[in-house]
């Protein structure tokens, strides 16, 4: 046995990740972002032997406490009694798969695109965009969820340490959100930097659009014949139908041009997809059902936040429960502290806060 020659050949032997990023480079499209030419972190680290970089970011996405509290955030319905609604992490999922969907499609970094969407919704309030809205009122209006999605995964979690995620992750999470705006704005410092990330983009309203729908009918908000006629004829009249039109169409209308590659879709499948979204804002978003229920979510956001900003003690205690930075141990301000803890709950702990502070003790 040659021992020395054994030795060699053993410390150039590929680990699994430099197997998986070669893997990359043989089949991804030249406009997709390989693993191994990450902008990288921002406190660097050891490679992991097993899993290329934007696996780690979905790792560890996936085993935040954030992450793991979705399941309890309003997507728009808020506490609804069945079983089949969606919620925050459901949403997020079925984005994910969306994303992954299409980014295979067009060969791009399937890690990539699921590791953002997997993150994009992580700074999200509980009772839904209604909540959003309150945090812009009592504390700032720059507050936003991508924002807080951000300031997540780069200051909250692991106790104020955050994930330490790459570049592209996190630019992929800031700029997913598209508002009321365009989907893919005109300004392209909108966009994010890698083309998985403005797919997530596309993705999210592709899925919202959708199982929103869905949860309209199933909550009787509306009814299938609501539907615009052209968004039933174009895009179909059962959700697979719908994701499938969409998501064939966005692939199939994708061209290269320039060494660029522009997303698009053909004006008939865009047009209808914006019918749809105008109906879900008038007949759904804004219907006296979700109205009603957003206006008692004011009331507890706006009183927890003034109690805790009264209440030293009470904020140092709900912040440490949350597992999120101790008070002003970061340098940040008191009415940070208290958005940050407000928009890390879920709708059921504010409620049982609120509950505790508010209500009479029961006596037994």
């Amino acid at each position: 046995m040659n021992i020395v020659s054994d030795a060699t050949a053993h410390r150039h032997t590929m680990t699994l990740r430099e197997a998986f990023e070669k893997r990359e480079t043989n089949f991804m499209s030249p406009h997709g972002c390989p693993s191994a030419r990450s902008k990288g972190r921002v406190h660097g680290e050891a490679d992991c032997p097993i899993r290329t970089v934007f696996q780690v970011d979905k790792d560890r996405i996936l085993y935040s406490n954030a992450f793991r509290r979705l399941k309890h955030k309003t997507q728009v319905f808020l506490n609804p009694s069945g079983d089949e609604y969606r919620t925050r992490l459901t949403h997020t999922l079925e984005v994910a798969q969306i994303s992954r969907t299409i980014a295979r499609a067009m060969f791009l970094n399937e890690d990539l695109a699921e590791a953002i969407a997997l993150g994009h919704d992580l700074g999200h309030t509980p009772f839904g965009h209604g909540g959003e809205l309150v945090l812009k009122e009592i504390f700032s209006e720059a507050f936003s969820h991508q924002a807080q999605s951000l300031r997540v995964v780069q200051v909250l979690e692991n106790f104020g340490h955050g994930l330490n995620l790459t570049f592209e992750v996190r630019d992929g999470i800031v700029k997913h959100s598209k508002g009321y705006g365009k989907i893919m704005p005109d300004d392209p410092k909108e966009l994010p930097l890698t083309m998985e990330g403005r797919i997530v983009r596309v993705a999210d309203i592709m899925a919202y659009l959708n199982h929103d729908l869905d949860d309209a009918v199933r909550s009787g908000v509306i009814v299938h014949t609501d539907i615009p006629r052209r968004c039933r004829e174009v895009l179909g009249r059962t959700h697979d139908e719908r994701i499938t039109t969409m998501m064939t169409d966005l692939i199939a209308r994708t061209r290269s041009e320039n060494e660029q590659l522009n997303l698009n879709m053909s004006d008939r499948v865009y047009g209808a997809m914006g019918e749809l979204r105008q109906f879900l804002y008038d007949r759904v978003y804004r219907s006296p059902m979700v109205h009603n229920e957003f206006v008692k979510a004011k009331k507890i956001m706006s009183e927890l936040y003034a109690h805790l900003l009264s209440d030293e003690a009470l904020l140092a205690k709900e912040l440490k429960k949350m597992r999120l930075p101790a008070l002003k141990s970061n340098g940040q301000s008191k009415e940070r502290m208290v958005c940050d803890l407000l928009a890390c709950m879920t709708d059921r702990y504010a409620l049982a806060l609120y509950t505790r502070i508010f209500f009479p003790a029961q006596m037994s």
